[in-house]
């Protein structure tokens, strides 16, 4: 049986613009994102998350079965609107982002997978650390340690959020003693701790992790493990779009995994290939020309 990647995260309809006029609509959220990707290069893959009854949740489960997704754990709950994202890009095409959505009205209902040893689970961002369904996430979280399975914990901790990390604190530490490996910014670990330096961080989330990846924008990529620190260079790019990167190093990183890179290098160079490559264009996902070097 092949390893199975499992995605727990939201699921948002995307809609990007540039100079205030839109320019495309696709279905996206972090771990979806990276979800996708996975799938467009053939790795087994399932998306636990929720959407409306509506059409906006048809194209969700529409897109997903079309990228090779499994949709069998998508929550379709009726009378209940998708949620919707708006992506201005600036000059430099990072985004700034207008969210239609209420966490407090999320809910996880329906069937979960089973998890197995050999599984993956990619989560993160808030829905990850949401109180509104921490009881089934959590459960599910717990599950997948107790199975046996790797877990790969994307921090994404964003602004908006600061008011409620009296609340959620508790299930990000949580979340973090699940990893195996922890992704985070310099401006996550910011907004959680108040700390912007790199050993200062990894001082603090060992205690419940042993490996952090730490990005920093174009600075150099961090990869803290007790036996000390690896330096990874950022190479520099023209960008369209920079929505969906992050979630594709993590795709990226994983893919390496996958295909039994074992060096750090092996696996960054990766994440950085997928990563680039979804900035050189107006979308959320690896392009089909690198697909198809891919499958090669």
């Amino acid at each position: 049986m092949r390893r199975r990647v499992i995605g727990i995260g939201e699921t948002v309809l995307d809609i990007l613009f540039k100079n205030d006029q839109p320019q495309k609509a696709v279905p996206g959220g972090s771990t979806f994102n990276s979800i996708v990707s996975l799938g467009r290069a053939g790795i087994s893959c399932a998306m636990v998350t929720e959407a409306g009854d509506d059409h906006i949740g048809d194209i969700i489960c529409r897109f997903l079965h079309e990228n090779g997704v499994s949709a069998d754990f998508v929550c379709r709950h009726k009378n209940v609107k998708s949620h919707i994202s708006l992506a201005f890009l600036d000059d430099k095409n990072d985004a700034q982002y207008v969210f239609y959505k209420d966490h407090a009205s999320v809910s996880l209902d329906g069937p979960l997978p089973e998890i197995q040893p050999d599984d993956i689970i990619l989560f993160g961002s808030f829905f990850a650390i949401n109180p509104a369904i921490r009881p089934v996430v959590g459960t599910l979280l717990h599950e997948a340690r107790k199975a046996g399975a790797w877990l790969y914990y994307d921090v994404n901790f964003r602004k908006p959020h600061i008011a409620d990390l009296p609340q959620v604190m508790t299930n990000i530490e949580e979340n973090m003693q699940l990893s195996d490996v922890v992704r985070g910014s310099t401006e996550d670990f910011a907004y959680l701790y108040g700390l912007h330096d790199g050993e200062a961080i990894y001082n603090k989330v060992k205690s419940f992790c042993n490996t952090l990846i730490l990005t920093d924008g174009a600075h150099p990529i961090r990869i803290f493990t007790p036996s000390g620190c690896e330096t990874y260079p950022v190479q520099p790019i023209e960008t369209v779009s920079t929505v969906g990167a992050g979630d594709n190093f993590n795709a990226g990183y994983i893919y390496a995994l996958l295909q039994g890179k074992n060096d750090q290098a092996e696996r960054i160079a990766m994440a950085q290939r997928w990563s680039q490559d979804v900035c050189r264009q107006i979308g959320n996902n690896i392009s089909d020309d690198l697909v198809a070097r891919l499958r090669v």
